[in-house]
This record gives C-alpha cells, structure tokens and sequence, in this order.
C-alpha cells in the first residue's frame, strides 16, 4: 500500500510540471503576440497618408453612431 502512495505523488507532481510547463508556454506566446501587435501598430499607422485614411474611418464612425443615436 505505501508503494501506491508514492506514485500518486509522484503523478501529481508530474501533473503539476506538465501544467506549469503549459502556463510558461501560454505567457510566452502572449508576449509574443503583444510584442507583434505593437509592431504593427507602430509600421502601419505612420505616414500623412495612413493617419489621414485613420482620421476618415473615425469620422465615418462617429458619423454613423451620430445617424443611429437620432
């Protein structure tokens, strides 16, 4: 009976590392993702041309929450 014993915690420290091993995994591509968004952002709204094209999707935004408020 004391040989049963030892292996459940041996599995659920085995359960324990798979899990944590998952969770690094899981923050890791996170940051990675942020760090992705962050380029983009930074590439794609640079430039007169692109901040101008911003600005009119807002305006066109803003207009048709204006339309749907009234």
């Amino acid at each position: 009976m004391k040989i049963l014993i030892e292996e459940y915690a041996q599995v659920s420290a085995e359960l324990i590392l798979i899990f944590g091993g998952i969770i690094v995994i899981a923050i890791i591509a996170l940051l990675a993702y942020n760090h992705y968004l962050h380029g983009l952002n930074s590439t794609a709204f640079n430039g007169s041309n692109n901040n101008s094209q911003l600005n009119n999707t807002t305006t066109s935004i803003q207009n048709l929450n204006n339309d749907f408020n009234h």
